[in-house]
Parts: structure tokens; C-alpha cells; sequence
């Protein structure tokens, strides 16, 4: 990955939203589009793997059917008396990551990162250090597993002689991985925020994923600005209104089908733009969700 002029994917994090990047992924595949290598964080680095090792249309659709049949218990086996008593005794988790492992370890077609058809960037964060630690090799799952391992909700990942915890702590959209790989061409691929829910979340674990979506869409802004003039950066737009929490696993089919639909009219008709980002990406909260872009639309 040492060539100019690559284009690459960048796949942001967002747990439960990441499913958001299969549909814009159809569309962009269908469309021709497609990556010399790719960068993932988070929730976004399993897509981002998962679509390195079949980057074609079959692919795609192998990664739809994962996604529409999770389950958030397949993820988060939160148990209030279990962890309840990881609490007690000084645990430093809440959520054994043995789900997480066992989905991916199940479904995923490649055992190591470089047996992938796309040279594939895993981003975490060094738990002790605070440093961005990149992962481009090695045994795939425990990868995937220490970039999405959320601070204080599932355990930091013991891994290349580092604790290693979700990548969204340094780099949730890791476009500076990208630029430094080589791309000077990205299609950013994020999940956007839960913009219109009804209530905030109403347990501790949604309540910290939303608080790293909301974060996710203050890193992008910022990542956007520090890279203008290195990449020629297109952000393809998520849906809005979202009143998806991205602690609910339910409704993945929804957010395939809006995300298609929605990345086809970014093609063919562009996007509205605020602070060098799509408007769905602002912070903002809809009054109305029916007429989002109406008087009721509000920035945050």
C-alpha cells in the first residue's frame, strides 16, 4: 500500500448503526465503486474486514444476511446479576466480549487479515498510551474484537503486547490512516447519530453508545478539516431522521434498505453541505421527523 493516487473506504464505527454501511455498500458496489484497500474503527472495522475479504456484490450480500439476522444479545449478553457482580468484584467490564467473539469467530470468512482480497487497516486505540495503534495483519477476529471493545463496557484486548480498546477512542472515522496509506481518493462510509429518538436512551450501555455516536460526528468534522488538501474526501450521506438507537439490533433490514436508497440519490444528485460535511452529519435534533429539512429541522 505504498502507491499513489488509491482510493480507499473508511468505514466509521457505531455498534448496532453499522448497518447503515451495508446499504451504502450495495449501492456503491452496483454503481462501479469500488476501493484499492480499507480502513475500519470500531463497529465500522468489522465491515470494513468482513467487505475486504469479498469486495463484489456476493460479498455484500453475505454481510446483509449476518446483519439481519443479529441480535443484540448476540453482542451485549448483559446479564443485570451478572454484571451486577463484575461490578463487585472490581471487574473492568460489564460485558464479556465471548458474544462478540463467538458471532464473528461463526461467520467470518477469513482467519487473518491479509488473506483478504483488499489490504485491510484495523484501527484501536492503545489503552495505555492513548496512541492510535494500527493492525494491517494477523489473526482477524482479536483485531476486530480490541477495536470495538468500548472502555468500561466489554474488557481491553491483550494483543500485539498492548491493551487495545475500541479505535473511536483516538480515530472513530480514521481518515489519517487512510491518507498515510496511500489513498488520495476516500469514500467515507458513517452512521450517522440517533437524531430523532423519542427519549434518551434508558440504560447505561445505550446510553454510552449514543454518547460515541454523538462524539463520532464531532471527530468526522474535525478529520475532515485536518485532512483538506491531502484527499479528495466524499462522505456519503446516512439517513435522517434516525430514530434508530444504535443499541438496537432490530431493525438492520430498515436501515440497509434507507441507506441504499439514500447513497443512489448522492450519486445522482449530490447532497447539502454544512461545514464541509453532509447536513445529516451536523448535530441537530428534529421536531418533526416527518419534514426533517422543514421548519422544524433545529441544529443542535
Amino acid at each position: 500500500m505504498n502507491a499513489r493516487g488509491m482510493t480507499a473506504f473508511v468505514f466509521a464505527g457505531g455498534s448496532s448503526l453499522g448497518a447503515i454501511q451495508v446499504g451504502m455498500l450495495k449501492t456503491l458496489v452496483r454503481r462501479g465503486i469500488s476501493p484499492d484497500f480499507v480502513v475500519g474503527s470500531s463497529a465500522g472495522a468489522i465491515n470494513a474486514a468482513y467487505f475486504a475479504s469479498n469486495p463484489t456484490a456476493s460479498g455484500v450480500g453475505e454481510m446483509e444476511r449476518l446483519w439481519r439476522g443479529l441480535r443484540r444479545d448476540d453482542i451485549f449478553d448483559v446479564s443485570p446479576l451478572r454484571s451486577l457482580w463484575r461490578l463487585v468484584v472490581r471487574h473492568d467490564h460489564v460485558v464479556s466480549p465471548a458474544g462478540l467473539e463467538k458471532v464473528l469467530s461463526a461467520s467470518f470468512p477469513i482467519r487473518r487479515l491479509e488473506e483478504g482480497t483488499l489490504p485491510c487497516c484495523i484501527v484501536t486505540t492503545d489503552m495505555l498510551t492513548g496512541c492510535e495503534y494500527r493492525i494491517r495483519s494477523g489473526p482477524t477476529v482479536p483485531a476486530l474484537i480490541a477495536s470495538a471493545a468500548i472502555p468500561g463496557v466489554f474488557p481491553p484486548m491483550h494483543l500485539h503486547d498492548k491493551y487495545l480498546v475500541d479505535g473511536g477512542v483516538t480515530s472513530h472515522t480514521p481518515l489519517p490512516a487512510a491518507i498515510d496509506l496511500g489513498a488520495r481518493v476516500i469514500y467515507v462510509l458513517p452512521t450517522g447519530h440517533s437524531c430523532s429518538l423519542p427519549r434518551p436512551p434508558r440504560t447505561a450501555i445505550s446510553n454510552a453508545l449514543h454518547g460515541l455516536n454523538l462524539l463520532i460526528v464531532q471527530q468526522l468534522k474535525d478529520a475532515v478539516r485536518h485532512c483538506q488538501g491531502r484527499a479528495e474526501i466524499r462522505i456519503v450521506p446516512p439517513p435522517c431522521p434516525q430514530d434508530v438507537s444504535p443499541y438496537d439490533f432490530s431493525r438492520a433490514a430498515e436501515l440497509i434498505e434507507r441507506a441504499e436508497g439514500l447513497t443512489d440519490q448522492w450519486l445522482d444528485e449530490g447532497v447539502d453541505m454544512v461545514d464541509g460535511v453532509p447536513h445529516q452529519l451536523t448535530l441537530h435534533t428534529h421536531e418533526n421527523a416527518a419534514n426533517p429539512f422543514g421548519p422544524h429541522w433545529h441544529a443542535a
